[in-house]
């Protein structure tokens, strides 16, 4: 069985997610952790009836140590939400020491876990924790991730809106790249089964999946960011491939798909999973159409940027206590 963490579970995304992991019966114990409110969350989680042990711990009295100790996998939605006018970039500046701060948790009290990350901006969160576990000589490319499995939900979602398919989950779309704007890149070209995008709706569709989040920004009207969707992508489903941002360079098939790219080292690519982590990343990119190919080039542009903003914040900014 499964011991599994939530760190931010207080939070808009922490709080769903926490339920829908207190009822997955692979789960025999749930670990949640923040800097508020965490107890009584764990309190009320504790009424349902599942076969998980709950638990929440606070920051005082080694809190972060004893959530972590021994844990399989952690899910990290920690952090502020995006508010209207806010961006990815301004989010940066506080999500970022969060994550570092807790993947050194991770790195001292659990190297072997499996880890998720929620907390945005993903594009370079995701370098941070890498460069995290690195320094403390613990870090497993195959057990890393940064969860993008929202841009797939919502490229599902928006493409069987204009299909005319009533049923979303019928419908599948390949998302790849990064995790924000226009580093979010969705193959329709590839869609299972095959979907007829009307060229007057192409532009609009892809833009509709690449800001998304801005959407919902916008009609939460300043009071949260996408928080029940992600809860949602971020619990998963069994299955074989899932697409995910990882650390290439790092991972079965990863060189070759970093290779196809040009060299960068993170990218969210279809990745078959298995009991250790990662088995094989796809390389998707020969099948797809000259449209996506203009889409990537801007992807893999700004996602470097990204990407080097979260290693050099990992290397050089000074540690903060939660």
């Amino acid at each position: 069985m499964v011991k599994a963490v939530v760190l931010g579970a207080a939070g808009g995304i922490g709080q769903p997610l926490s339920l829908l992991l207190k009822t997955c019966s692979l789960i025999s114990e749930l670990r949640l952790y923040d800097v508020v409110n965490t107890p009584g969350v764990a309190s009320d989680l504790s009424h349902i009836s599942s076969l998980a042990k709950i638990t929440g711990y606070l920051p005082a009295n080694d809190g972060l140590e004893k959530t972590l100790t021994g844990a399989d996998i952690v899910v990290i939605p920690a952090g502020i939400p995006r508010k209207p006018g806010m961006t990815r970039d301004d989010l940066f500046k506080i999500n970022a020491g969060i994550v570092r701060e807790l993947v050194t948790g991770i790195a001292k009290f659990c190297p072997k876990a499996f880890v998720l990350i929620i907390s945005n901006p993903v594009n370079s969160t995701v370098p941070i924790a890498a460069e995290v576990l690195k320094a403390h000589n613990v870090f497993d490319a195959t057990r890393l991730f940064g969860v993008t499995t929202l841009d797939v939900v919502r490229a599902s979602t928006f493409t069987a809106e204009i299909v005319g398919e009533k049923d979303s989950r019928k419908i599948v779309v390949p998302v790849v790249g990064g995790h924000s704007g226009e580093t979010i890149v969705p193959l329709l070209s590839l869609a299972q089964p095959a979907c007829k995008i009307p060229a007057d709706k192409l532009d609009g569709l892809v833009h509709r999946i690449q800001f998304g989040g801005d959407e919902v920004v916008a009609a939460k009207d300043g009071s949260g960011s996408a928080t029940l969707s992600m809860a949602f992508a971020a619990q998963g489903e069994k299955g074989i491939i899932e697409p995910t941002f990882v650390y290439l360079p790092g991972v079965p098939g990863g060189e070759e798909v970093s290779k196809a790219l040009g060299g960068i080292d993170f990218f969210a690519v279809p990745v078959e999973l298995g009991p250790n982590g990662v088995v094989k990343a796809t390389n998707p990119f020969p099948a797809i159409s000259d449209y996506e190919k203009k889409l990537l080039a801007v992807a893999i542009k700004d996602l470097s940027g990204n990407i080097a903003k979260g290693v050099e914040f990992a290397k050089t900014a000074k540690p903060t206590k939660l």
